[in-house]
Order: C-alpha cells, then sequence, then structure tokens
C-alpha cells in the first residue's frame, strides 16, 4: 500500500513538474513576442510563413475530404430525427462546438506536430541548437516563435475551413445523392450560430495551437544527444498533445456551456 501510494505521489510530483515547465516554456516564448530582438526578424517571419504553408496550405487536401464526410454524416444521421429536435441547431452543436476545434488539432498533430518534434529533436541531438547558441543566437527566438506563430495560425484557418467545409460541403453532398429532405437547413443554420459558439471555436483553437507547439518543441529540446531517442520524444508528444487538447477541450466547453 504504502508503495502505491508512494508511486502516485511520485507520478503527480514528476506531472506537476512538467506541466510547470511547459507553462515556463510558453512564458518565455510568449515574452519573445511581445519583446522581440531587433536581429532575425526577417527570417522568424519567413519561418513562420513557411511553417503556416506546410501545417495549413499543404494539409487542406487532408482536411477538405475530412470535413465533407462528417457533414454528411452528421446531416444523414440527425436528419432521421429531424421533426423532433432542430438539424441545424444540432449540426452547430456538433461541429462548430466540438467536432471542428478537435479534429482540426487531431490532424495538425498527427501531420505537422509530429514533424516538429523529429526536426527539432534531429537538431538538438545533432548540436545545431548548440551551434545557435554559440553564434550569439537566442534558438527559442528563431526556433520557437516563429513555429509557434506558425502552427497557432494555420490551426485556427483550418478550424474556420473544417467548419465552412463541413456544414457547407455536407449540406451539398447530401443534395446531391440522397433523398432526404433538408428543408430550410441553411437558414437553420445562420439562426443557430451565436457570437459565443464562434467565440468558443476560436479560444479552442489558440489554446490547442499553443498546447501543441509548445509540448512538441519542449520534448525536441529535451531529447537526449542520442538518435534512438527521437522516436521515443515524438510518440511522448503526440500522446500529451492528444490528451492536453481532450482535458482543454472539455474545461472549456464545461466553462462556456455549463
Amino acid at each position: 500500500m504504502n508503495q502505491l501510494i508512494g508511486a502516485v505521489g511520485r507520478k503527480t510530483i514528476f506531472s506537476f513538474n512538467h506541466i510547470t515547465k511547459l507553462f515556463a516554456l510558453t512564458y518565455h516564448i510568449l515574452r519573445l513576442i511581445v519583446f522581440p530582438p531587433k536581429a532575425g526578424r526577417v527570417v522568424v517571419r519567413r519561418i513562420a510563413l513557411e511553417q503556416i504553408y506546410f501545417t495549413a496550405v499543404e494539409a487542406l487536401p487532408i482536411i477538405i475530404p475530412v470535413a465533407i464526410i462528417f457533414g454528411s454524416m452528421i446531416i444523414i444521421q440527425f436528419s432521421k430525427f429531424s421533426g423532433q429536435m432542430d438539424l441545424g441547431r444540432i449540426t452547430v452543436l456538433i461541429i462548430l462546438r466540438e467536432l471542428g476545434p478537435i479534429i482540426t488539432a487531431f490532424l495538425i498533430i498527427l501531420r505537422s506536430a509530429t514533424a516538429v518534434t523529429i526536426e527539432i529533436s534531429y537538431m538538438n541531438v545533432f548540436h545545431e541548437i548548440d551551434a545557435l547558441e554559440m553564434s550569439g543566437v537566442d534558438p527559442f527566438w528563431i526556433v520557437c516563435v516563429p513555429r509557434l506563430v506558425g502552427i497557432t495560425m494555420a490551426l485556427l484557418c483550418l478550424f474556420i475551413v473544417f467548419d465552412i467545409v463541413a456544414i457547407i460541403g455536407g449540406y451539398g453532398v447530401v443534395w446531391m445523392v440522397t433523398y432526404i429532405n433538408l428543408g430550410d437547413y441553411l437558414l437553420q443554420i445562420a439562426n443557430a450560430i451565436s457570437a459565443a459558439d464562434i467565440t468558443v471555436g476560436i479560444i479552442k483553437a489558440v489554446l490547442f495551437g499553443f498546447t501543441i507547439t509548445v509540448t512538441c518543441l519542449y520534448h525536441g529540446f529535451n531529447t537526449r544527444k542520442h538518435i534512438t531517442q527521437i522516436p521515443v520524444a515524438t510518440s511522448k508528444a503526440s500522446l500529451q498533445c492528444f490528451l492536453y487538447c481532450i482535458v482543454i477541450n472539455v474545461i472549456i466547453s464545461t466553462l462556456f456551456y455549463l
């Protein structure tokens, strides 16, 4: 019994220290964004734009079909109960509030977060981070800031794209390939969407972007100086990103809608 209590206590302390370090890294990066150094601004801007292109633009061929599939599935399933509930309100509730941010975050984790962890881990293992420090360049400014800005902005844009495509594209697919009578579905959507729904979605997308990026950067910077540790760091970062995003999603939904 004492061993079990001790193991739980050690795990709790370790988790608390880990989250504290993530907050400290977030604070340091945000401080660089608010008070940016004069040197390297052009490089940081270029890297941020490249990150946005890689994370957002190149992910569109994935996010659009996924959004259409989810949107059409939700409309088809809940149209069976259209006489008992507002189909537009249900669609807004499921897609805009919950599925849009979380599915976008999951796709970003699978596609871009793992890539960032691997990239930073390789830079750490092959002493590129040390080389930046020896040359007088702050690696947090050159490496962390553009990726935080790029991934967060990309996730926010993809969240908007997912919601629009899921609602309108799903409606279009159902209208073309089925005989389901949707009535004034789009009017129901317009009446159901509120400012709170949009605000909550944006808050979730921004927090997901921060959480995913900081978690991946943390594991990349803390990879041991051995190449076999890179897959371990990538796996830990991905799993923690999934867990943190789900927890944040539940907390925000509870705070705003309960």
